[in-house]
C-alpha cells in the first residue's frame, strides 16, 4: 500500500509564476533597468561620498550624533570605538560599502513604509488585504524572492537593495500603522473643527504624536537589514558579509568572525543610536 500524498489532488503554479516574471521582463524590462541605473548610481556615489570623506571626520561626524542622541559623553565614545575597531581590522571599506547599502535600503524602506503605514491606518479594507501580505514578506525565505529580483535586476548591489528592502519593510508599515491608530481622533476632530484640513493634522498632529512608534520600527527595519548582509553579499553586493562568505566557503574561521564581529558592531551603533532618538521622543 503506498502511503504517498495521492497525485490526483497535487497541483503546482511554478509555471504561472514563471510566466508572470517573463512578462514583465519582457514588457518592463527597460524601465526596470532604467530604475536599476538610477539606484545603482545613487547607491555607487553614497560610497564615493562615504570614500572621500577622512576616516577620522566620519569618526568624529558618528561621535556626535551618538552624543546627540544619548547625551552621554562615555557612551558616545565607546559607540565611536567600535566603529574605530573594524577599521583597525583593515574593514575599513567594507563597512562603508554595507553602510552605504543599509543607508539606501532604509531610505527606501521610510519612503514606502511610512506612506503605508498611514494608508493602512485611515483605510479598514486596505489593511485587511495588505497586513497578510507583509505576513509574506516577513516570513518568507530571503533566496525565494531572490530568484525573481535577480531575473528581473541581473546580479549586483541593486537587487540586494530589493531583497533588503523586501525584508525590512513590514515592521516600519506595522509600527507606523500602529501609532497612527493609537492617536486620539479627539484631537484630529478638534483641530479639523479649528480649519485645519487634512495634510494639515497629519503634518502637525498625527505625525508628531506618531513619532516614537515610526521610530521603534525604523529601527527595526535597520536591524533586519543588516540582517541581510550576509544574503546581499551572495549576490554580488559584496561590504561586511563578503568576508563572511568567504570565510565560509574557504573554512576561514577567522575571516568569518572578524567580519561577523564588524557586522555586530555597526548593528550595535546603529541600534543604540536609533533608540536613543525614538526614547526621547517618547519623552
Amino acid at each position: 500500500m503506498n502511503g504517498g500524498f495521492p497525485q490526483a489532488l497535487q497541483f503546482s503554479f511554478a509555471e504561472r509564476v514563471n510566466r508572470l516574471v517573463d512578462w514583465l521582463v519582457l514588457h518592463y524590462g527597460d524601465h526596470l533597468r532604467s530604475f536599476s541605473d538610477a539606484l545603482l548610481q545613487l547607491l555607487v556615489g553614497l560610497e564615493n561620498l562615504l570614500r572621500m570623506m577622512p576616516w577620522w571626520l566620519l569618526l568624529l561626524l558618528v561621535g556626535l550624533l551618538a552624543w546627540h542622541a544619548c547625551r552621554s559623553l562615555p557612551r558616545a565614545l565607546m559607540l565611536t570605538g567600535l566603529l574605530l575597531l573594524i577599521g583597525m581590522l583593515g574593514l575599513w571599506d567594507k563597512l562603508l560599502q554595507t553602510l552605504a547599502l543599509v543607508m539606501v535600503s532604509t531610505g527606501l524602506c521610510v519612503l514606502v513604509g511610512v506612506p503605508l503605514g498611514v494608508l493602512l491606518a485611515s483605510r479598514p479594507l486596505a489593511r485587511r488585504l495588505i497586513m497578510p501580505v507583509l505576513d509574506v514578506m516577513q516570513t518568507l525565505p530571503a533566496f525565494v524572492y531572490l530568484i525573481p529580483v535577480l531575473m528581473l535586476f541581473g546580479l549586483g548591489k541593486v537587487p540586494a537593495v530589493f531583497a533588503t528592502l523586501i525584508y525590512a519593510l513590514p515592521p516600519l508599515v506595522r509600527l507606523t500603522e500602529l501609532g497612527m491608530r493609537q492617536i486620539d481622533p479627539s484631537l484630529l476632530r478638534a483641530a479639523g473643527s479649528l480649519g485645519a484640513n487634512r495634510w494639515q493634522r497629519l503634518r502637525s498632529i498625527a505625525l508628531p504624536m506618531a513619532l516614537p512608534s515610526i521610530m521603534a520600527g525604523l529601527n527595526q527595519s535597520v536591524m533586519m537589514a543588516l540582517s541581510m548582509v550576509v544574503v546581499a553579499s551572495m549576490i554580488g553586493a559584496r561590504g561586511l558579509g563578503e568576508d563572511v562568505l568567504a570565510g565560509i566557503q574557504t573554512l576561514n574561521v577567522g575571516q568569518g568572525v572578524e567580519a561577523g564581529l564588524a557586522i555586530v558592531a555597526l548593528a550595535m551603533v546603529i541600534d543604540r543610536i536609533s533608540q536613543a532618538y525614538g526614547q526621547r521622543e517618547r519623552s
